[in-house]
């Protein structure tokens, strides 16, 4: 591969087609439409892929060869899969099943009529073209800028999109101190939860003494409901791969390691057709781009464990070790994976790089705020409309996360709090919702950026039971090296069931916030030292709901079953008998007509005789 050859991909295979880059079977032909199908997990698990074949089908049954059938990653309202687009015009389709196919075909591809039922309705209650759905428009996508838009299993399509054309200008026109100047001027800093300097970090493994040095890219994404990284490798790989050749060329370095969760199946897969068709190409291996540089990846699964998240847990199970995490110092800019200096970045961090090399780090630096440069992806999850992957610039505020590009609580709920960095992160109230989403302002309220994952709360919410169930996924994933974590994690979680089962006291409130800031300061690594966050965050902000469970020994959100008990309303009860009817302890009395009775003493709490009460007179109390 030369600069002559990557061009004449760019610019003489592929034509546009509406906003969209597609694939011309013939020299100089370009589609008339093009359809476009998710195969992200989320839609895949829907059939998306049988979707893609019976599409397809059908348009080679009917002759329409001037439509193109083509797969894609992650458009981002994974709410709304299974997703189909149609270009050029935008149409949305949205929870699309294998049997509506037909009528797309029919309806749309041959009579020009979009099919109302399956469009997807904006905030407004409006269908509009993709593009320019509000929570859409609201976003600014770099590091998901090829997600929804190419093929990722087509390295044509990447190049396409200006790929690999960042590492043709670091590996051809500029040093190796130009390429780590560009990346620190960026103001980049890395995407995993730390938040340190990506060009510092570059930098001091570029100088770092060492006979062989290697890039690592961190796609161990462990977080309860975080699914950033993985959308950008199954949208977008090859933006992983150039910029980790990137980076090697910075550093000096001709071996990478991509360590990537093993249940990460369709991200795997496009990995090793990603690395594949870029050795075809000799973007990775020998020589690229005729220079005395060489550099390739290989794939490494992890099983699953959390705590490889942490970097030096990570090299050691590269290596073929345990998981377990290394004192530091040193750091892996001096001694990482074999002993050898390494540099390690996640997978957003790396999707970032080509665009900064490519464009500039004063465009890039633009976006965002004085200290949190550039855009931040985040998996919005919980109590919130619009499920799925967004992308903001850095400094927007919680608030508008939430309600304009999430579409708000369902069911007329009220917002309680937002859950950020995942079992290393902590709790923002309501009152709080206005805080720009950067490192400092997150920090200073006692949560922390994370990975991105992004957990809406409402008020039928229990923090001490949230806290609780993130604190129960530390220990569970704690490797059990270090005391502070493997024993002071377990005494926190313990201390927390004796709150919800109604037995703690005041007094073990202070002993749990103690405990908080022993464990801080004296695990070994990041995910102990953050273990106790979401503890801290919830005592400071939502204190009064521990203190019910402690003085009144009720649950203010009716979710603690050791603190729960189910009434019946005299007044509201119409004598029906469906509650008891379906009470499956038996624990529901009375006669046709005339108002029921619980026995508490019988009452197993599962709350069936609530859901199936007609009337609301079955209450929590």
């Amino acid at each position: 591969m030369d600069a002559k050859k990557l061009k004449s991909i760019k610019n003489k295979t592929y034509k546009l087609v509406g906003n969209r880059f597609t694939n011309a079977p013939t020299e100089g032909m370009a589609f008339d439409r093009q359809v476009l199908v998710c195969g992200s997990t989320g839609c895949a698990s829907e059939s998306s892929q049988v979707i893609r074949q019976r599409l397809t089908e059908l348009v080679k049954e009917k002759g329409l060869t001037r439509v193109h059938v083509g797969q894609t990653g992650c458009f981002g309202l994974c709410a709304a899969g299974p997703v189909v687009v149609v270009y050029p015009d935008g149409t949305f389709y949205s929870h699309v099943k294998v049997t509506d196919v037909e009528e797309i075909v029919e309806s749309h591809l041959i009579n020009n009529k979009e099919v109302e039922r399956l469009l997807y309705i904006d905030a407004d209650g409006k269908s509009k073209p993709f593009e320019q759905i509000e929570s859409y428009c609201r976003q600014l996508r770099h590091a998901l800028r090829n997600c929804g838009v190419i093929d990722p299993e087509n390295i044509d399509e990447y190049i396409a999109r200006d790929g690999y054309f960042a590492l043709l200008k670091a590996v051809t026109s500029m040093t190796q101190d130009e390429v780590i100047a560009e990346v620190t001027k960026s103001g980049l800093r890395g995407r995993g939860g730390a938040g340190f300097l990506t060009g510092r970090k570059w930098m001091f493994t570029q100088k770092a003494k060492g006979d062989q040095k290697y890039v690592c890219c961190n796609a161990d994404e462990g977080d309860p409901g975080a699914f950033m990284d993985r959308s950008v490798l199954e949208g977008d790989p090859h933006a992983v791969l150039e910029a980790m050749t990137i980076a090697a060329y910075a550093i000096g370095a001709n071996q990478g390691y991509i360590y990537v969760r093993a249940e990460y199946p369709i991200a795997v897969k496009r990995l090793e057709i990603a690395i594949g068709q870029a050795r075809k190409y000799g973007l990775l291996g020998k020589n690229i781009f005729g220079t005395d540089f060489s550099f390739d990846i290989e794939i490494r699964l992890g099983a699953g464990a959390f705590v490889c998240g942490e970097e030096t847990a990570l090299m050691t199970s590269i290596e073929g070790n345990r998981g377990e995490p290394r004192p530091r110092p040193p750091f892996p800019a001096e001694k990482g994976l074999f002993g050898k200096p390494t540099l390690l970045n996640n997978v957003e961090t790396y999707a970032n790089i080509a665009q900064i090399i490519l464009n500039g780090a004063d465009k890039y630096a633009a976006i965002g705020t004085e200290s949190s440069k550039g855009t931040k992806v985040f998996a919005l999850g919980g109590k919130i409309n619009n499920t799925g992957l967004v992308e903001i610039p850095m400094g927007t505020p919680l608030r508008e996360i939430i309600y304009d590009i999430g579409g708000g609580i369902p069911n007329g709920k009220a917002f309680k709090a937002a859950q950020t960095g995942g079992p290393s992160g902590g709790c923002i109230p309501a009152s709080l919702q206005d805080t720009p989403i950067d490192y400092e302002s997150l920090q200073a309220i006692g949560s922390m950026m994370g990975s991105g994952g992004l957990i809406v709360l409402d008020e039928d919410n229990c923090m001490v039971d949230i806290a609780k169930f993130y604190l129960q996924f530390t220990v569970d994933e704690s490797c059990g090296k270090c005391t502070p974590c493997r024993i002071g994690t377990k005494r926190l979680y313990e201390m927390l069931c004796k709150v919800t089962e109604g037995t703690a006291t005041m007094e073990d409130l202070d002993k749990m916030e103690e405990l908080c800031y022993y464990i801080k300061d004296n695990a070994l690594c990041g995910l102990g030292q953050s273990a106790p966050n979401p503890v801290l965050s919830t005592l400071k902000y939502f204190r009064e709901e521990y203190e019910a469970h402690v003085k009144e020994h009720r649950c203010p959100a009716g979710v603690c079953k050791s603190l729960l008990k189910y009434a019946i309303d005299a007044d509201k009860c119409k004598g029906c008998t469906l509650c008891a009817r379906n009470c499956p302890a038996n624990a529901i009395s009375g006669v046709v007509k005339e108002a029921h009775v619980i026995d508490t003493d019988k009452c197993v709490k599962c709350g069936l005789c609530a859901s199936k009460c007609r009337f609301g007179a079955i209450k929590k109390v």
